[in-house]
């Protein structure tokens, strides 16, 4: 592999890491209805305000999310709704395995 080739997939990988995370797929999916200040992302969530920063930041520096300032507001919103598409990817994996899992193990209770 190239170097160049070798960069594209670490930045990939980066970008992975970035969604890897229970609390920050769920950000995700709340700012994809639309901007949120991190106020509410504090009302939501049981988490304080310095760890709800640092999980927006971790999806900014990825650039999946974007913010402005408002006073001493900050707001987030989607910079890269795509995302969606991909997590929803994800999503038809999970059902999958789980219909296999399923099936594997109806079929071990026949055995039985």
């Amino acid at each position: 592999m190239k170097h160049d080739e070798m960069q594209f997939y670490m930045k990939r990988a980066e970008t992975l890491k970035a969604l890897a995370n229970p609390y920050r797929m769920w950000m995700v999916e709340k700012l994809a209805e639309g901007e949120l200040c991190v106020c509410e992302f504090n009302k939501a969530l049981d988490l304080d305000y310095s760890t709800i920063s640092r999980h927006l930041s971790v999806l900014r520096k990825a650039g999946i999310v974007e913010y402005r300032k408002s006073g001493k507001q900050v707001y987030y919103s989607m910079r890269t709704p795509c995302i969606l598409g991909f997590l929803s990817c994800f999503d038809e994996v999970i059902k999958m395995n789980i219909k296999q899992e399923t099936e594997y193990l109806i079929s071990r209770e026949r055995v039985e």
